[in-house]
């Protein structure tokens, strides 16, 4: 099983989106990094990160998928949020997005969501990608208020 499907089989029904899972060896170290949100859309707390790090970390102590001795880091995406669904683009509208679409890469501001459709606004001018075209997608800024 995949590590990311296997963490959003065990921590979506305690409320929590994954985000992001990466797994990267610096030296002998090895790290899974485990980026996470709250399916309410609350903020992600401290005890939530607490509560996917323990849960999370006796599924990978289940599925035993690294041969020598790894570090889990569980915490919320602040400011390097990912944004994949057109919920997140929606939630998220108004503010600036480093994005890479047409094999390019941009920066603009979300300007509106019509179903599979995002479209930003880059350098004055508002720009449309369907979902699928676009390969990556990062705030580039961060709300002044919790969204």
């Amino acid at each position: 099983m995949d590590l990311t499907e296997a963490a959003t089989e065990v921590l979506t029904p305690l409320g929590y989106e994954v985000l992001e899972l990466d797994v990267s060896t610096t030296g002998r170290t090895r790290r899974v990094l485990l980026r996470i949100d709250r399916l309410d859309e609350a903020v992600v707390t401290v005890d939530d990160v607490a509560r996917a790090s323990e849960v999370f970390g006796l599924e990978l102590d289940r599925l035993d998928p690294f041969p020598d001795e790894y570090r889990l880091e569980v915490e919320s995406p602040g400011s390097k949020r990912p944004l994949f669904t057109a919920r997140h683009f929606e939630r998220f509208s108004g503010l600036l997005v480093k994005f890479r679409a047409a094999g390019a890469n941009h920066t603009g501001r979300v300007a509106r969501v019509d179903g599979d459709e995002v479209t930003f606004t880059v350098r004055g001018e508002d720009v449309t990608y369907a979902l699928h075209e676009i390969e990556q997608a990062r705030l580039a800024e961060w709300p002044d208020t919790p969204r």
